[in-house]
């Protein structure tokens, strides 16, 4: 149909001019506002009055089953669904019976078809609204919440007009309250929100549990907004945009239901080929925070089906991470637990005329047009004959695969269903010699574990096709697929590939190095667990691809450290002061606050005598403006001790550097006050520092534009900066790998894996504000 036919036919409808071209740009929407206003003028002739053209355009708008079209436009033309809330409800109706026929009486009765709701009904149940809130009304007037009478009244009468109840709530109040007067045109004053007194406005903190992260109600909520909201109930999948329903689908969501009595299910299905980087524990939260915010379950199951990429550490490796950001999996499976029912699924699709066994090469395959397949065709017997061939090792690698016949959304034809593969299987040794793919695969797993939502990021929608198919074609229950939005970070890779290649170059030294995204690096950096899932909660969950600053996640890192990483003192570049006055015979001992803003979490003890060292950069010979550390004339405190010192001589080596500084030293409280109190340790530990810096130097190192040598040319060569000789003071002396503490005025500090008996590394987490530049 013509485009002014079209207009002239919206219009026609009762729609604006404007709202039909709008109309207009959406093919799929315009089309199905003409399919329902040609049939509707069929019973109605060419004029169709404005009230019936407003129920056929939130018919078409609405309406996601079009084969539905016809048998509702039907009811809307006969006057049978006159009204929004009858439309609302034969919506509703149509969606939760996917399947023919149509129990037009159960529908009827649902939809209110026959009800006719009198002008006289409506002035009655207004009037009894109104009396139940009378008191109110004639305190607060026009001030009240109108809305809620509204709400009353259309609780009792379903099937009455909106615009009909609105009217007679408008004239009866005016008739009570008269007409507005000048204080009713007052704005009200708001009323603070009161602050949810446990949080003090603040996320709550994360709570290991039982092995599951506890505590945690508003970060999960804060995760579920937006989409995950409308998740389909467990059983009605059917109700999904896009679901695709057959004859069997009810039995089999009836028999998904007795199995799991209406259970959340979900699951986080990693390939064990790679460490898991800051987008999987995205991955993690979500699962396992969806089906814990539902009282559900959620299974870690490994895809294992690329022997020849496994090893055994990454199993390893993840199950260790899961656990590490607080969750414990219902069950942990592997694809290769199935391998038995997949392979017969996979004979069975062929016995269906579904499946093929093809021998077109790889490379024959590859591009967006690859020639299809000259075996498409070729008889069942003689698939299920040359499968059987493959599985007993009859053919080379490459030589022959299983295709499925259907057509993915990008185009992508026939996708492959099993290969030969001579690897032997971690679990399955020499068993198999043919795995599966991820698209035969995937779908059947999350069947055979009656997954409720199978969530999956956004490069994975291509497949959804393939995933209902498969399923279809198979005649077992059939999960919904739902895709969200990838996290990234700017500075960062994440790919394995790209991993391997950062280690082969010598850019870093494995993938945990705290420079890394991968959350071995980030937990070796010191990163705790809590500050991981506080950041992807305050990410959320979208359909868009998100991609974060780091100073954020750091940020959410200061967080969580600031309350539990205890303080010690620390100095990098060492330089001895003496104190020739010093007011002891021997050392005394300085009980020095864990955490100084709350005393009750105790304290510990570090030496104070009359040598120290405090920072190189804390002394200046020739202070400039605004300088207010330790320099000639100009005295400081040393933290906790009490005291305050004052330089008396600089000693200096051959070369004129500065050796050490003798001072004397007085109370705080017996003079001035200094500008500035410094930290200092004495008697130290011996220790090395890390401190790390971003890896690269660009934001999307990957982005050929912004780093046309690729991002191996993009390293920072001051990323790493190794401190061999600092000093510590010995409350840490007994610390353990992973310990974090804060090392004050200089940031917060974890112990590396590296240290040993006698000699402690520690890693620079995060400094303690950050870096202006950095944002």
């Amino acid at each position: 149909m013509a485009t002014a036919d079209s207009l002239s036919l919206f219009t026609g409808l009762g729609l604006s001019e404007h709202k039909a071209r709008e109309t207009l740009k959406n093919a799929a929407l315009s089309a199905q506002l003409r399919e329902a206003a040609t049939q509707a003028q069929r019973t109605l002739g060419s004029a169709i009055d404005k009230a019936t053209g407003t129920l056929l355009y939130g018919l078409a708008s609405r309406l996601r089953d079009p084969r539905r079209l016809s048998f509702l436009v039907s009811y809307v033309a006969d006057k049978k669904i006159h009204t929004e809330p009858q439309l609302s409800a034969a919506l509703e109706y149509v969606r939760s019976h996917p399947l023919d026929p149509i129990d037009t009486a159960d529908f009827e009765r649902e939809c209110g078809v026959g009800i006719v709701v009198t002008p006289e009904q409506i002035e009655e149940a207004v009037e009894v609204t109104i009396n139940r809130h009378r008191p109110q009304l004639l305190e607060e007037r026009y001030h009240f919440n109108m809305g809620l009478l509204m709400g009353e009244a259309r609780a009792a009468l379903k099937w009455a007009d909106g615009k009909m109840i609105k009217h007679e709530v408008d004239m009866q109040v005016l008739h009570l309250l008269g007409p507005k007067r000048e204080t009713d045109l007052e704005r009200k004053p708001k009323v603070a929100k009161a602050r949810l007194e446990e949080t003090d406005g603040r996320p709550a903190k994360d709570v290991v549990e039982n092995g599951e992260v506890a505590g945690q109600t508003l970060s999960l909520m804060e995760q579920l907004r937006g989409e995950a909201l409308k998740f389909h109930k467990p059983g009605e999948n059917y109700k999904t945009p896009g679901y695709v329903t057959t004859a069997h689908t009810m039995d089999l969501l009836k028999q998904h239901l007795d199995i799991t009595g209406g259970q959340v299910r979900t699951r986080f299905p990693p390939e064990p080929n790679g460490i898991l980087h800051i987008g999987h524990a995205k991955a993690i939260n979500f699962n396992f925070g969806y089906a814990k915010a539902n009282n559900g379950i959620c299974f870690l199951r490994f895809d294992d089906t690329n022997p020849e990429k496994e090893e055994a550490r990454f199993f390893t490796g993840i199950c260790d991470m899961v656990a590490w950001l607080g969750y414990t999996p219902y069950k942990v499976t592997y694809a290769s637990d199935y391998f038995d029912q997949l392979y017969a699924w996979a004979v069975e699709l062929i016995h269906r005329g579904q499946a093929y066994v093809c021998h077109q090469r790889g490379e024959e395959l590859k591009g967006h047009n690859p020639p299809p397949s000259p075996w498409r065709d070729r008889p069942i017997e003689e698939s299920l004959l040359l499968f059987e061939a493959m599985r007993k090792g009859k053919f080379a690698e490459g030589e022959a695969t299983l295709r499925m016949k259907l057509v993915m959304e990008d185009g992508k034809m026939d996708p492959v269903a099993y290969r030969v593969k001579y690897t032997p299987h971690h679990r399955t040794g020499d068993t198999w010699c043919i795995y599966p793919t991820y698209d035969y695969t995937h779908c059947l797993c999350d069947s055979i574990e009656h997954i409720t939502h199978s969530l999956c990021t956004k490069e994975f929608q291509a497949r959804r096709s393939s995933y209902f198919w498969l399923c279809n074609a198979l005649d077992v229950y059939c999960p919904v697929q739902w895709e969200y939005g990838r996290l990234n970070l700017h500075y960062a890779v994440v790919s394995k590939r790209k991993i391997l290649q950062l280690v082969a170059h010598g850019a870093v030294r494995d993938w945990d190095d705290p420079r890394l995204f991968t959350l071995t690096a980030l937990r070796r950096r010191g990163f705790p667990p809590e500050a991981i899932n506080n950041f992807c909660a305050r990410v959320g969950v979208t359909v868009a691809q998100t991609t974060m600053e780091p100073h954020l996640l750091e940020s959410c890192v200061r967080d969580v450290l600031n309350d539990t990483a205890p303080r010690a003192m620390a100095v990098l570049e060492p330089l001895q002061v003496i104190i020739t006055n010093f007011p002891a015979a021997k050392s005394l001992d300085i009980q020095v606050p864990n955490f100084p803003a709350d005393e009750t979490k105790g304290f510990h003890q570090v030496p104070f005598g009359f040598t120290v060292f405090i920072e190189r950069t804390d002394f200046k010979e020739e202070p400039e403006p605004g300088y207010k550390r330790l320099a000639r004339g100009q005295p400081v405190g040393l933290r906790h001790t009490g005291y305050v010192i004052e330089l008396q001589r600089v000693i200096k080596g051959p070369g004129g550097c500065v050796e050490s500084l003798e001072v004397t030293c007085r109370k705080a409280d017996a003079g001035e006050k200094p500008k500035a109190f410094i930290h200092w340790v004495s008697q130290p530990l011996t220790c090395e520092v890390r401190l790390y810096e971003r890896l690269f130097q660009h934001k999307n190192p990957e982005d050929p534009v912004e780093v046309p040598g690729g991002f191996l040319s993009d390293l920072n060569p001051a990323s790493l900066h190794v401190v061999e000789a600092a000093l510590v003071d010995c409350s840490v002396a007994l610390a353990k790998p992973f310990d974090k503490f804060q090392f004050e005025r200089l940031g917060y500090f974890s112990v590396d894996p590296d240290s040993h008996e006698g000699q402690l590394v520690f890693n620079r987490t995060v400094t303690l504000k950050e870096d202006p530049g950095k944002v």
